[in-house]
């Protein structure tokens, strides 16, 4: 499978992913993992920061296809097939249809850093 073909299934796989972490037929361990997985695919904090040469990027090259490659094996595949074309029409000119998917990410962030602001003060 060329690189171009690998990017494309992981834009649809991501949101298949999000959409499996809702279904009941989800074992608890895979929810777990995907719960990571589309947190770190959608937050903008990285595990290694894009501004380090070369290393920065590895994290989006590596880490996050082999963390969803692990999700997709942990998931029932009638499940995450069902999952998966579910989300083909999420996607709309490279961004979301829906805007309001990213509400639980934004809350999670305003959490972290209300947390953080009231251990400092």
């Amino acid at each position: 499978m060329k690189l171009s073909e690998r990017a494309k299934k992981l834009k649809t796989d991501v949101p298949a992913v999000f959409f499996a972490l809702k279904k009941k037929e989800t074992p608890w361990y895979a929810k777990i993992v995907a719960a990571i997985v589309v947190i770190y695919a959608l937050s903008p904090v990285d595990f290694i920061p894009d501004f380090i040469p070369v290393l920065g990027y590895l994290d989006d090259i590596i880490i996050l296809p082999a963390l969803i490659a692990l999700t997709v094996k942990l998931i029932p595949k009638s499940v995450f097939e069902e999952c998966r074309a579910q989300s083909e029409g999420i996607w709309q000119n490279g961004k979301p249809e829906k805007w309001y998917y990213a509400i639980p990410f934004v809350l999670i962030w305003v959490i972290v850093i209300t947390l953080i602001v009231i251990a400092i003060i």
